[in-house]
């Protein structure tokens, strides 16, 4: 079960490694219409940028930035104050360690319900994109799958598998 959690999740963090790879490539590809335009505009050329740009790239980056927290929870990658608590006793790291997990596991629900109730809103709303018309609605689905990933491997990194990377 565990080895399939992990299986999940690193594919998840692997599709949002492509989701960032699109935004850098429509940001390069639009950097450079704009210096063509810069430097044609003297000769009466214009080059137009692309359209829609900031439309996909504000969507493309909610979706890849959540895609990284549960890969991050799995690998144990995010901030600890280990050096506080080396001092403690074992049993009491333990159980720290296991709120902080379950903590962080209510988090990523309490989140993933938040982002649930307002793409069920942006949906009942219509609300499109302003240039390209796209519905918003569906970019909030990677952030919920995102979230739950994350709670997931919380949970089951509370209550049993101990993976460190």
């Amino acid at each position: 079960m565990y080895s399939l959690l992990q299986r999940a999740i690193s594919f998840w963090a692997l599709l949002g490694g492509v989701l960032v790879i699109a935004i850098v490539l429509v940001t390069a590809v639009n950097v450079g219409a704009l210096i063509l335009d810069s430097i044609l505009k003297n000769f009466g050329i214009y080059v137009s940028a692309l359209p829609g740009y900031e439309d996909f790239v504000r969507l493309a980056i909610s979706a890849a930035a959540l895609s990284f927290f549960p890969y991050c929870q799995m690998k144990r990658g995010h901030v600890a104050v280990e050096l506080f608590v080396q001092a403690f006793p074992q049993w009491l790291q333990q159980a720290l360690d296991k709120l902080w997990l379950l903590l962080t596991m209510a988090l990523a629900v309490f989140l993933a319900y938040w982002m649930w109730i307002g793409m069920l809103e942006t949906r009942s709303d219509n609300t499109m994109t302003a240039v390209l018309g796209w519905a918003e609605w569906p970019w909030y689905l990677p952030g919920v799958v995102s979230m739950a990933l994350w709670a997931l491997i919380s949970l089951v990194q509370a209550f049993g598998a101990k993976s460190h990377g």
